[in-house]
């Protein structure tokens, strides 16, 4: 094997290691988002379910793995939607 071909295989081993930590690097920041909203929601989930019991109304959104999917993906927009859900229930 030649200098030529080292240099290739160098450079193209460079080439991959900076594609990989760059996938690595945005699926850590997909992560730790769906981690931070996760997070949030649940614990402004646990207070609004603690406001409405308290003023006697029967909502309250369960903590399970469809509310943590939901909170994670969709954020405050999902927790809205699932209250909305259960508001609906109540008419």
């Amino acid at each position: 094997m030649g200098n030529t071909e080292i240099g290739i295989l160098v450079i193209a081993g460079v080439c991959l290691l900076v594609l990989v930590i760059g996938i690595l690097k945005k699926k850590a920041e997909i992560l730790l988002n769906f981690a931070a909203r996760t997070v949030v929601c649940f614990i402004v989930v646990y207070f609004l379910n603690s406001f409405f019991a308290s003023r006697g109304l029967q909502v309250a959104i369960g903590f399970n793995l469809i509310s943590l999917l939901t909170f994670g993906t969709l954020g405050f927009c999902g927790m809205a939607a699932l209250y909305g859900i259960l508001f609906l229930q109540l008419l």
